[in-house]
């Protein structure tokens, strides 16, 4: 006769290996974001007219204008570039936390925000 219910004596030896697994995916994907945070990423509008950097937390760190850039008569440009290039470094930023975590956990990270 089959036995019903949960598993007699614990975890079959499988499931055992796949929690192991987790908390290991787990752990590696913690460590790899605290060293995310601490990277920071550049990028820049207009040929290098203003630069951003963002930081692996989605923090703006700095900006940076040309002076010759600025403009009086034309501050919606600049306003434009400044959007730009913070952008683009979120964009950067945001591209290899993705690769990062996809690494660790063979490409099944899509839905846990990184």
């Amino acid at each position: 006769m089959a036995r019903r219910g949960g598993f007699p004596g614990g975890m079959p030896g499988n499931m055992n290996n796949l929690m192991k697994q987790a908390q290991r995916m787990q752990k590696q994907m913690e460590e790899a974001q605290k060293d995310l945070e601490t990277k920071e990423f550049e990028a820049s509008a207009g040929g290098g007219v203003v630069k951003a950097t963002v930081n692996g937390k989605k923090e703006l760190v700095s900006v940076k204008i040309d002076p010759d850039a600025v403009d009086p008569e034309d501050v919606e440009m600049l306003e434009d570039m400044i959007v730009a290039a913070v952008n683009e470094a979120m964009r950067g930023m945001n591209e290899i936390s993705t690769q990062t975590m996809s690494k660790i956990t063979g490409g099944i990270g899509g839905g846990f925000g990184f």
